[in-house]
């Protein structure tokens, strides 16, 4: 497995951008399965309060191979905020992918591109796969903060244990107008199927004892409701990386076999 930190500038995000990136092809034996097909890519999009890191074992990026890349999102909800240097989801949407696609030469197919979040990076794995369709394929999402309607219904001086107003302000926009922005994956949904565009493939899962479980199992209702296909699995486990190693390993066997 070779490793590379890579710094470079983001017009984006106004300042020189560093990311992580993992490739496979020093591992993979020739007559591998997967080996004589073009290398894939795998995006993973962080939780609240962490970094960029690979979480994905090395055996599985060599048995599909698939590159990873694991930029950093701040505490951005992968979204682009209003205010300069914070276009994170331009960023790693279009951004990134276009420089990937340019300096290492993989795939700008969205049959070839993938994208898996935790947390916040489920929220933004979503998210990110539904503004660009072109580009990403399949959208892996664990324990999605999909909290858009807490959102939308917060005042100032309010918050939740998590983050005050004015986080979720600069997130997300007025709260008051979230529903009917871009910031909203139910936007962005029913703004592709009006337009009759081709959706990603979505894998999600949530634990049932995570204090996320409700705000998924809303989002697994209105797909349901809207008719788009998925694929929606609860099983015991809580908001750790005991419930996202299992499912990691599940969602890339789906997006890359």
């Amino acid at each position: 497995m070779a490793y590379f930190t890579v710094k470079f500038n983001s017009t984006a995000l106004n300042r020189p951008a560093v990311f992580d990136m993992f490739i496979p092809n020093d591992r993979i034996p020739t007559n591998a399965e997967y080996a004589k097909r073009p290398m894939k890519t795998l995006y993973l999009l962080h939780g609240y309060t962490m970094s960029g890191w690979n979480w994905v074992p090395d055996y599985l990026s060599e048995k599909f191979n698939f590159a990873v890349v694991a930029p950093s999102g701040e505490n951005s909800f992968w979204l682009d905020g209003a205010a300069t240097g914070r276009k994170y989801c331009t960023f790693v949407g279009k951004e990134l992918p276009d420089y990937i696609t340019k300096t290492f030469g993989l795939s700008d197919k969205p049959e070839d591109n993938a994208v898996l979040g935790l947390s916040m990076g489920g929220f933004g794995a979503l998210h990110t796969a539904l503004k660009y369709p072109e580009r990403f394929g399949k959208a892996g999402a664990m324990s999605s903060a999909l909290i858009v309607h807490e959102v939308a219904n917060m005042k100032p001086g309010y918050g939740n244990g998590h983050a005050n107003y004015d986080y979720y302000r600069e997130c997300f926009g007025e709260p008051s107008e979230v529903l009917n922005s871009e910031a909203n994956p139910e936007y962005l949904i029913e703004k592709l199927l009006s337009e009759g565009k081709k959706l990603p493939e979505i894998y999600m899962s949530c634990g049932t004892e995570d204090f996320l479980l409700n705000e998924n199992r809303a989002f697994h209702k209105f797909l349901t409701d809207k008719g788009v296909a998925h694929e929606y699995i609860e099983s015991a486990g809580n908001h750790d990386f005991t419930f996202w190693g299992e499912y990691t390993a599940k969602f890339i066997e789906k997006m890359f076999s």
